[in-house]
């Protein structure tokens, strides 16, 4: 009796000293609905573009979090406690300026001694652990299955199909990008020569008078590029783009002969054979930018003048470098997602995904072992533009193992992406959906964050909505860290905004639905709502 009695006031006293000495704001503050269908008019701002997933629906007419209402209205004086989230990506830029003081230190371990210092079965593992060695370009699995002869036969004839209604675009593709790249940077160089300077316009190309039939086709090619609203560097760089995504399907991602794991020496398909990867969890070259990006959606240090703000402060951010250049191993996907619970994060970021997975089970195990210690595991719904209620649109890892029957694990939420055009085009059109298998929606689509090498970009994607719920999901762990993962999952749910709007899914053309047809919530994600609701169930004047 007294140690239960012990424990309970210990726990009110974390709880009281997490809420910081003044909650009369987030006690008196009423939630934000919207029932207005009118689309913004006005263009946002530089500033705003940047930051649009935080900004709010009714002050600024944005689909974002109202991340910025949280922290003046509802957050300003009070104080959190640290939280670990543990991003499952690829390597992260442990160096940015935006992420490095935001970064878990395994203060149990000491750097470089090549020792297991603190015994966790991981050697040098000070910011995480990087399970895939000196390996970055990476077959697909479809890939892998087909060279290793996995799983069986029907299970090879479905991967081998499916490879080959790939391999033929991109085999087609990259030559035929490869030549017209060539083309305009030849034009485009003449061209500058011949006007003597590096920007040129419409208006000079039109007045320009060729001097043979090759120039004339030259600058034909170069008016129709910028008729498409394009200036030349920026098409120069869409063309160099799609080269290296066909390059990457052509030589590794769909190239059967292809054996990305050799560098690493283990067998990654024996659960068992743990001992391999290194301590140094960050990036390999400065193409390795997603785990970068997602980080500072997450985390990236607030208020330091410097790049981006992140959604949650309090955090700290655990590197799991897990995801190569290519589909993921089911074995480091379970061994990261058990590295972060027994390394003491709460949250873990999951922005990565595939349609195969023939050890999908030790996933589903660790998933298991998650919810069993309190960790709210947050999935990325994948950026086919499909249904994933329909059985046959298969994405991995999930929490319902493709049956009817109810999920068998309720710490996981896997999230939809947005994009920053409130009404019917809300939905991004490359956005997996489904009124059972995504949770919620959040900004995933033209999201400014860090990138290697303190730098910074737009990227879009359900893998940069993912993190932003993270984020939401962080705050709440850190201010209210009584909840469960299964009421922070909750909360995020039931405190989202519904839209009352129809929205098309693929594009202008897609078909029309509601948020309550395309998602379990109904909702989008809202810090704002969700430190109120938060904030009421705790005090136990809310239920959920």
């Amino acid at each position: 009796m007294i140690k239960s009695l012990s424990k309970s006031l210990a726990g009110l006293s974390i709880g009281l000293i997490a809420m910081g000495c003044s909650t009369s704001a987030v006690i008196t503050a009423l939630p934000i609905s919207y029932t207005n269908t009118s689309e913004r008019i006005s263009e946002l701002s530089e500033s705003d573009t940047q930051g649009w997933g935080h900004l709010d629906l009714i002050k600024d007419t944005v689909p974002g979090m109202s991340v910025n209402r949280a922290y003046a209205e509802l957050l300003k004086k009070r104080k959190g406690q640290t939280v670990i989230v543990g991003v499952i990506d690829s390597g992260i830029d442990l160096n940015h300026e935006d992420i490095r003081d935001v970064l878990w230190v395994n203060k149990g371990e000491k750097p470089g001694d090549g020792i297991d210092n603190d015994g966790n079965g991981y050697i040098d593992d000070v910011y995480g652990y990087n399970f895939l060695g000196e390996s970055y370009h990476e077959q697909l699995e479809i890939a892998r299955i087909i060279r290793l002869k996995i799983g069986d036969e029907a299970y090879q004839a479905e991967a081998r199909a499916a490879l080959e209604s790939k391999l033929p675009e991109a085999q087609a593709g990259l030559p035929q990008l490869v030549q017209i790249e060539q083309f305009v940077s030849m034009a485009h160089q003449n061209i500058q020569k011949q006007l003597g300077k590096e920007y040129y316009s419409m208006s000079e190309l039109e007045k320009y008078q060729p001097k043979s039939p090759q120039e004339e086709q030259q600058v034909g090619i170069l008016m129709q590029v910028m008729a498409m609203g394009q200036d030349i560097p920026a098409a120069l760089a869409d063309l160099n783009e799609g080269i290296n995504y066909y390059k990457g399907q052509v030589e590794y991602h769909l190239n059967v002969a292809f054996d990305g794991r050799k560098p690493v020496g283990d067998n990654p398909y024996d659960i068992n054979d743990k001992k391999y990867g290194n301590g140094n969890p960050t990036i390999r070259n400065k193409d390795e930018s997603h785990g970068t990006h997602v980080a500072g959606i997450i985390a990236a240090t607030r208020d330091n003048n410097k790049g981006v703000n992140g959604v949650a402060k309090n955090v700290s951010i655990m590197s799991l470098r897990t995801v190569p250049d290519g589909d993921e191993y089911d074995k480091d996907v379970a061994l990261a997602i058990r590295y972060a619970v027994d390394n003491g994060a709460k949250v873990i970021n999951a922005s990565f995904g595939k349609s195969f997975s023939p050890n999908a089970e030790w996933v589903y195990e660790a998933l298991e072992y998650a919810a069993s210690k309190d960790v709210l595991f947050v999935h990325a719904a994948g950026n086919d533009g499909k249904d994933l209620d329909d059985p046959e649109n298969k994405n991995f890892p999930n929490d319902h193992k493709f049956q009817n029957s109810p999920e068998f694990v309720e710490n996981v939420i896997t999230v939809g992406a947005l994009t920053s055009n409130f009404g019917s085009s809300m939905i991004a059109t490359f956005s997996n959906y489904g009124k059972q298998n995504v949770d919620i929606f959040a900004p995933g689509d033209g999201i400014y964050s860090t990138m290697p090498d303190n730098n910074y970009e737009f990227q879009g994607g359900t893998s940069m909505a993912a993190p932003a719920v993270a984020g939401i999901a962080a705050m709440i762990r850190s201010y209210y860290p009584q909840l469960s993962a299964v009421q922070v999952k909750q909360v995020i749910m039931q405190s989202g905004i519904s839209p009352q709007v129809k929205v098309q899914l693929g594009g202008p053309d897609g078909t029309e639905k509601t948020f309550l047809e395309i998602s379990k919530s109904g909702k989008i994600a809202n810090l704002y709502n969700a430190i109120i609701l938060a904030d009421q169930v705790s005090r136990g004047t809310a239920k959920l």
